[in-house]
């Protein structure tokens, strides 16, 4: 695996953004390869800043794409492959995450680094058909955010940036996560407080 992993970074670096693409497309639907695409971007961008953009979206769109292979395949029956895969008790926690926050619960853990069962919630997702385009924005908002914003660190911190994200990446995927996690809660609760005044 550690060759495969060697292999796919190399060819990343070669083909650029559309290795980006591939690797973001691998990691979120067949393979896991944690972290990878993070440094990667981070790494190109202090290559070349001017393609911030450029990057993000590819990386952003590759893992679009990969996920919405693994949606559509439990949509057609990722019952038995989900509870196959994980354990009774992290998949009754996140189908109650789901039942409670919807779409939002998806976007926390595609914020998150590694090791947050990310794969868990987009199977779930199927499983539990969520509406495709409702699942491709909300994997396109949380997955371009992060990507976007290590571009950003890496434009702002050059070869630093690397050491940082070694360092942090956690912490900086739970503060993301938890500035979705109060804006979720202030966007419930300003929708209830309008339907009390309507009552």
């Amino acid at each position: 695996m550690h060759q495969l992993v060697e292999w796919l970074r190399g060819l990343a670096v070669t083909l650029g953004g559309p290795g980006l693409f591939l690797i973001a497309f691998l990691d979120s639907s067949f393979l896991s390869l944690p972290e990878i695409n993070d440094i990667l971007i981070v790494w190109m961008v202090t290559q070349r800043k001017e393609l911030m953009a450029y990057y993000a979206t590819l990386a952003t769109l590759g893992s679009v794409v990969g996920c919405y292979v693994i949606y559509v395949m439990a949509k057609k029956g990722g019952d038995a492959l989900l509870r196959r895969r994980f354990r009774g008790a992290s998949l009754d926690r996140a189908m109650s995450m789901y039942q409670r926050f919807g779409v939002f619960a998806l976007m926390v853990p595609a914020l998150l680094p590694p090791p947050a069962p990310f794969k868990l919630f987009v199977l779930l997702a199927g499983v539990t058909a969520v509406r495709p385009l409702h699942f491709v924005v909300a994997i396109a908002l949380a997955r371009g955010l992060r990507y976007y914003l290590l571009g950003l660190l890496a434009i702002y911190f050059g070869d630093y940036a690397l050491d940082l994200l070694r360092r942090y990446g956690t912490e900086i995927g739970l503060w993301l996560a938890g500035a979705l996690v109060v804006g979720v809660a202030v966007y419930v609760f300003l929708k209830k407080s309008r339907r009390r005044e309507r009552l």
